[in-house]
């Protein structure tokens, strides 16, 4: 029995190193795609907003529970060709953006970097 644990503790290591890595690789690779992409700005409208809530729960030493939220902020532009791209935006662009807008949509490759809206 005790000759098992460290075999299944050793497995374990390797697989949430292997998961780290290939989440840390991922996350770089994408980020130096962004980069070396051209910064675009496109016709687009806005034709959807979504928001993803995280609950986080916190137990401190002393016994009390913390609950925290967080919300990511999410916005979908399509462009003239019919294409649509959702991206990640600041909470403080998402309360100004509304369903139907039409505007001038700057990105770098999932990158948002802006929207200027147009009457």
């Amino acid at each position: 029995m005790f000759n098992v644990f460290p075999v299944f503790f050793g497995l374990f290591f390797v697989v949430f190193l292997v998961v780290f890595i290939t989440v840390a690789v991922k996350g770089l690779s994408q980020w130096n795609k962004n980069n070396h992409s051209p910064r675009l700005t496109v016709e687009a409208a806005v034709v959807a907003k979504r928001g993803d809530i995280s609950r986080h729960h916190h137990h401190n030493a002393d016994g009390i529970d913390h609950v925290s939220t967080s919300t990511t902020y999410y916005a979908t532009f399509q462009v003239e060709s019919g294409d649509r791209m959702e991206f990640h935006v600041p909470g403080s662009e998402y309360g100004m953006l509304i369903e139907g807008d039409r505007g001038a949509l700057t990105f770098q490759g999932t990158r948002y970097l802006g929207f200027e809206r147009r009457n």
